[in-house]
């Protein structure tokens, strides 16, 4: 793999463009947006590796490949190169090596490679049969272990009639994944210099997140082994010895969930975080951060009295830890001491922070995001952050982008509501077409960050609000179970509540209002303009509205059972929440309804069925459906297409 070194001269060249005249913002300058991800601090903490993915428009896809920038930022080096991928930057303790993941010269798909640091080119070390998706290094780089999927046809090709698919599971269908079979993610010992692949586990469970204790001996992995883990959302913690036919020991007992363990660098605790519920099934709920001695005993909740969710935990030392905080439009760096229980914030600003990553030498990186700019890597040195990375100044030292705001405005039940305005420019007292587009989830919620889909839209001419109605996280765990099995009306008053603010302060026009949003978003897309017919132009992408259909035919049958209970049991309350099919005839506003043909998660049919209800009314409609695509549209051509169909439809109806 050729290796490009660039000096700091070189890297002037991200800023030439400074003098060119900008232009707002186009959906195809999504061609030119590359991706920033997943820091890697070396063991020596003088360089950072991390994934860049770019689009090649010729092959319409997007191709990561591996990046290194030093800790001074006096260098930056592309590692790889070429039309397959490379991802999941690795370092071996020992700084000799950097692992990756590709599927370059493999026809069983992606493969464990190494670089070595001591010189020459990058090489592959594995030729597996199965879904290579994680691997973790021992702290004595001697082994890795690795997360293997069963291989389909029990690793033999494809017979040229495809066998019929059989289905005996309650949980059958998942989004990418397709109609699920009895097929598990495993642990593996792969030892580096002998090139040996053992088996650690096997079986009808799923084992995954594994990570070594600090002596090499033990790692920790998750794995729900229930009697079904389709019916429930369990999972717990075990350890397992590094060494062929060691036996489990699991180590916590919550009914929810429990995820990302991680040793604490003396190997006495395990940190981890939890669900609040241990119900079956909750879809609104939130991770706190846990710890337990490393054989399972005196678990300890550190994080309960934040009542926000925390996310990607890392330790600095055997007494603090380091993670994030999703809080009301932002994502924080924070801190705590694991023997007072005492939490800092340490990082914290109108931008969101992720990945996390540090090392022995006590240096932290981060990637964060804000609204004017896409995710880039950061130095944390006390309580600032120092850039490392300009992957996206070229670019957009060439766009005009929205002026971006917070908002607060208050429901008609009285509920306060937090939202976010983007506007084509800062000028107080104008009137704008108004685009209401709705974050999906539910359980999400919109940041502080670089936001595409709005920022075109407001760059062709419209004030856009993203609104973080009751369901979101980010306020705590009552302002995200509000809308427990009563879909569409806490939500709705709150939606209608920020577009009634937008008009009270002069900012929207309200005779040219539009909505839209894309999954749970376009759900309640279908829900407001069947509640409210002052929206002239609506965009529903990957929702559904006659929800007592939906039943059997996506993802979600375990919220379902738990949450709405079975329709047979139940359906005065499916018809209830079904409520914009069966009003479909109050609905006037034109619609554009979109879909991936192999969306699992919302299927086709939700957006069908709302198309046909529309068009036998005579409403304007039209239908948009994607080949090939899942829940996500990944294909870059059907994204700009997307945009350039939202201005489109908008354009008809407000302008």
């Amino acid at each position: 793999m050729k290796r490009a070194i660039l000096s700091v001269i070189v890297l002037s060249i991200f800023f030439y463009a400074s003098a060119q005249e900008k232009t707002f913002l186009k959906p195809a300058d999504i061609y030119r947006i590359p991706s920033v991800s997943d820091p890697q601090l070396s063991p020596d903490g003088k360089w950072v590796a991390y994934s860049v993915s770019i689009v090649d428009t010729a092959k319409d896809k997007r191709v990561s490949h591996l990046w290194m920038q030093s800790w001074d930022g006096k260098e930056v080096i592309e590692l790889t190169h070429g039309d397959e991928a490379a991802s999941t930057p690795r370092w071996s303790p020992d700084g000799k090596y950097l692992a990756f993941l590709s599927a370059r010269d493999s026809k069983n798909g992606s493969q464990l490679w190494m670089i070595d640091r001591r010189g020459g080119e990058g090489y592959k070390v594995t030729d597996i049969k199965g879904d290579l998706s994680e691997y973790a290094w021992s702290p004595d780089s001697k082994k890795l272990v690795l997360v293997i999927g069963d291989p389909a046809n029990k690793g033999k090709e494809e017979p040229k009639t495809p066998k019929p698919i059989v289905i005996d599971r309650y949980h059958f269908k998942q989004d990418i994944e397709g109609y699920l079979q009895h097929l598990h993610d495993h642990l593996y010992l792969f030892d580096v210099n002998a090139r040996k692949l053992d088996t650690l586990t096997k079986g009808d469970k799923d084992e995954n997140s594994p990570v070594w204790s600090p002596d090499s001996k033990t790692i920790a992995f998750v794995s729900n082994r229930t009697a079904d883990p389709d019916k429930n959302q369990n999972k717990d913690i075990f350890t397992i010895d590094a060494r062929p036919n060691a036996t489990m020991l699991q180590l916590t007992t919550w009914k929810g969930r429990d995820a990302n363990p991680q040793w604490s660098p003396d190997g006495r605790y395990i940190s981890y975080l939890r669900t609040t519920s241990d119900a079956n099934y909750m879809m609104y709920d939130h991770n706190v951060l846990c710890i337990m001695d490393a054989v399972g005993s005196n678990n300890r909740v550190l994080t309960q009295q934040l009542d926000r969710p925390v996310a990607g935990q890392v330790w600095k030392d055997n007494k603090n830890m380091l993670f994030m905080v999703i809080d009301d439009r932002q994502r924080y760096l924070a801190g705590i001491n694991v023997n007072n229980g005492k939490i800092s914030t340490l990082i914290k600003g109108m931008y969101s922070i992720s990945d996390i990553n540090t090392n022995a030498s006590g240096n932290v990186v981060v990637a964060e995001s804000d609204p004017y700019t896409p995710a880039e890597m950061f130095a944390v040195e006390g309580d600032k952050l120092r850039r490392l990375t300009f992957h996206h100044q070229a670019w957009l030292n060439t766009v005009k982008l929205a002026h971006v705001s917070g908002f607060q405005s208050r429901s008609v039940d009285g509920t306060d509501v937090s939202g976010i305005l983007f506007k084509p420019d800062s000028v107080a007292g104008k009137k704008w077409p108004l685009i209401l587009f709705i974050h999906g989830g539910p359980v999400g919620q919109d940041e502080y960050t670089f936001d595409i889909t709005r920022q075109v839209l407001a760059s062709a001419g419209y004030a856009v609000i993203g609104v973080n109605y009751r369901g979101s996280n980010g306020r705590g765990l009552d302002y995200c179970k509000a809308i427990y099995a009563d879909w569409g009306n806490k939500e709705v008053k709150d939606l209608l509540g920020a577009v009634d603010y937008m008009e009270r302060m002069g900012i929207a026009d309200p005779n040219r209002l539009g909505i839209g949003g894309w999954s749970y978003g376009g759900i309640l897309t279908d829900y407001t303009i069947a509640s409210d017919t002052r929206f002239k132009a609506a965009a529903s992408g990957a929702g559904s509205a006659l929800q007592l259909s939906v039943y059997g035919s996506d993802q979600y049958v375990l919220q379902y059972e738990n949450e709405i209970g079975a329709p047979w049991k139940n359906a005065d309350k499916w018809i209830q929440i079904s409520y914009p099919f069966f009003h479909a005839d109050k609905i006037k506003t034109p619609v554009m309804f979109m879909s991936g043909l192999r969306d699992f998660n919302v299927p086709t049919i939700g957006s069908e069925q709302m198309y046909q209800a529309l068009r036998s009314q005579g409403i304007p409609t039209e239908l948009i459906l994607y080949p090939n695509q899942f829940h996500g549209l990944t294909k870059p051509s059907y994204q700009v297409d997307r945009l350039q169909r939202y201005i489109e439809w908008y354009s008809k109806y407000l302008k």
